[in-house]
């Protein structure tokens, strides 16, 4: 039986002095760990942009093989007097004509992968079958295979420029000027710059794996500072210095903060040099222009993204790490938290969604939003405000906590049942009536 022991901290006061020297001796060790090094610094850095010029060229690839492969379509009851329109198709290097004689079921055929796209031309009903040549077109498809929606764009892409060709014909026969069936015409005109263009892809990009590469920053040597600790033995060492718990909370969580942040940084800092290499050869094939930069007025706004992200996860994760008994359990522990901190950056990527001080109080999506607005070249002072004190409220009461589960010996040796349901009835039921734990 081992009676439950604590270490009363002095409220809310730190003793910088302590946290300092102890903050040294965690960067010390954990720059140690190849693990720590390995997995929060250098992935983060060289593997996302790695990932996704794999992920970039291998979409090109696929389309490049997608577009290589001809269409088998089956066409029937081609409308008279339109040859034109089958010698478009006839022509065309995309398609493959089958024999409507060898197809008994063309619906089957859809069905079974025999048959891309089945066309039929069929004629007109109403006041419009009076008209000379009219016709109409049925075209089926197997929208559940990439093969035969690619049939149908193609198919589409030849009757709408057959149709336009069709009635500027018709037109010029008839004597029309081209004013009179034009009726209007449509001018875009695209007023963003090439920077700004820059900016909104890599606001649509940058934040969710910089929320991923902060989180990836935070993962192990928040393990590694709790769980770690407990596997190598020493925290009874730690626990017989002068230090108070509250110290030990804090210096242990600017440790994880600080790679996180930094992990963050670097990982940003490499996917925008990197963006305009991994999209230059998409961009020369599509025609654009567009410039990759990121603003100076936009570094001091992603830099205190970097930290009160970082705060916050890593004050999240230590708290969960904090009842790991062992690494693994210290990843099983953590990752439902990882989960939950990536999510819900998804929906940053959504275009047109603004950062209002609404979402600045969303913890984890209001520091993406502030990102995504740097990037942009836009900085909301009243939502990045909101974000910062949502951020600090919530990393100050994370650090509070960790320092009070701290105080309990049966969690500095891994007896509480490694579960932080079974410590909260185990450990702070028998703390409330003064009983010792047995």
């Amino acid at each position: 039986m081992t009676a439950l022991h604590s270490t009363k901290t002095r409220g809310w006061r730190i003793d910088w002095r302590q946290v300092r020297v102890l903050y040294a001796r965690e960067m010390r060790a954990g720059l140690r760990e190849r693990t720590i090094v390995i997995n929060s610094l250098l992935i983060p850095l060289l593997l996302y942009p790695l990932l996704l010029w794999i992920a970039l060229n291998s979409m090109m690839f696929v389309q490049g093989q997608t577009e290589g492969v001809r269409s088998r379509l089956l066409i029937q009851q081609w409308p008279p007097g339109h040859r034109a329109l089958h010698r478009a198709f006839e022509r065309g290097e995309q398609f493959e004509l089958l024999n409507p004689i060898t197809i008994a079921d063309p619906a089957l055929g859809l069905t079974d992968g025999a048959v891309d796209a089945w066309v039929e031309f069929l004629p007109t009903e109403g006041t419009a079958a009076g008209l000379p040549g009219n016709f109409q077109v049925r075209l089926a498809f197997d929208g559940s295979r990439e093969r035969s929606a690619t049939a149908r764009d193609r198919v589409s892409r030849v009757l709408h420029a057959y149709q336009a060709e069709w009635i500027e014909r018709e037109a010029h026969a008839l004597g029309l000027d081209p004013i009179l069936w034009h009726r209007f015409s449509i001018a875009t005109e695209n007023v963003a710059s090439d920077r700004q263009l820059g900016g909104f892809v890599l606001g649509l990009m940058l934040p969710l794996l910089f929320v991923v590469a902060v989180a990836m920053g935070c993962f192990y040597p928040a393990i590694d500072a709790t769980a770690g600790e407990r596997e190598r033995g020493t925290w009874e060492t730690l626990m017989t210095t002068a230090a108070d718990r509250l110290s030990v909370a804090a210096a242990k969580y600017l440790f994880v903060a600080s790679l996180g942040g930094l992990a963050g940084l670097l990982n940003l800092t490499a996917l925008a040099l990197t963006m305009k290499p991994i999209f230059g050869r998409l961009l020369e094939e599509s025609g654009q222009n567009i410039t990759f930069v990121v603003g100076w007025p936009a570094v001091p706004v992603i830099a205190l993204g970097a930290l009160l992200l970082g705060g916050f996860v890593a004050a999240g994760m230590l708290l969960f790490a904090a009842f790991a008994r062992t690494f693994k359990e210290g990843q099983a522990m953590i990752t439902p938290f990882f989960l939950a901190m990536v999510l819900p950056v998804l929906f940053v990527r959504t275009p047109g969604l603004e950062f209002t001080p609404a979402f600045g109080c969303v913890p984890v999506v209001n520091v993406g939003l502030m990102i995504r607005a740097a990037l942009a070249g836009s900085t909301p002072w009243l939502p990045i405000a909101v974000t910062a004190v949502v951020s600090l409220v919530l990393i100050a009461l994370c650090v509070r906590v960790g320092a009070f589960i701290l105080q309990f010996e049966e969690v500095l040796l891994g007896s509480h049942g490694g579960l932080p349901a079974f410590f909260s009835r185990r450990v702070l039921g028998r703390a409330g009536t003064g009983d010792p734990v047995r």
